[in-house]
């Protein structure tokens, strides 16, 4: 594995070899970070289900301020640790041991905010609507957010979860990216 672009472009990732572990595969990196473009300079990103972390390296590599990466697995964020430090973003990297709902939680109380998040959950087991209805409840996001949700080919994804609307799908073989936007809330002011 090795990052795409950016700083740090070539330059080789430690992976980590585990049941249920699925590295994104570079050509949809690409093509992720392709559409992005613009928008990962100075965001602050975060890499949910982060696995291996190369989205969340990715992103650091391509100007991201900081990456938040969390995963419950110790060994996927001991690679991780090891991998912002190979590739010196050890200060604009923090790992989070969690389930992704405990990780939410915790990230909710420290006050934390992001531009963009990528949620790349385990196929099958429900965990995509799980924490794309927590995310839509638009508490960890920045006004104007991008969710990056990556399912399966056949996968249902709703148009909307609380604030959070899709934009955008693309499809490559059998990997699936939703693009969603926070929207602003709707404040109703009283007729005078």
């Amino acid at each position: 594995m090795r990052i795409i672009g950016g700083s740090r472009r070539g330059r080789k990732i430690s992976g980590w070899e585990e049941a249920g572990i699925r590295p994104m595969r570079d050509f949809v990196r690409t093509s992720l970070f392709n559409i992005l473009a613009d928008l990962v300079s100075e965001a602050n990103f975060l890499d949910l289900f982060c696995g291996t972390g190369s989205v969340g390296l990715e992103a650091l590599s391509r100007g991201a301020s900081s990456a938040v990466f969390v995963d419950r697995a110790p060994g996927a964020c001991k690679i991780i640790r090891h991998n912002l430090d190979m590739l010196g973003f050890l200060e604009q990297g923090q790992v989070e041991e969690a389930d992704f709902a405990v990780g939410i939680d915790r990230l909710q109380q420290r006050g934390q905010s992001f531009d963009l998040a990528f949620v790349g959950p385990p196929y099958g087991k429900g965990l995509a609507d799980a924490s794309l209805h927590r995310l839509g409840e638009g508490r960890l996001l920045l006004p104007a957010a991008i969710v990056i949700c990556e399912v399966r080919k056949g996968t249902e994804i709703a148009p909307s979860y609380g604030r959070l609307q899709v934009i955008d799908q693309r499809t490559y073989g059998d990997n699936v990216l939703f693009f969603h936007r926070l929207e602003e809330e709707l404040t109703l002011t009283p007729f005078g």
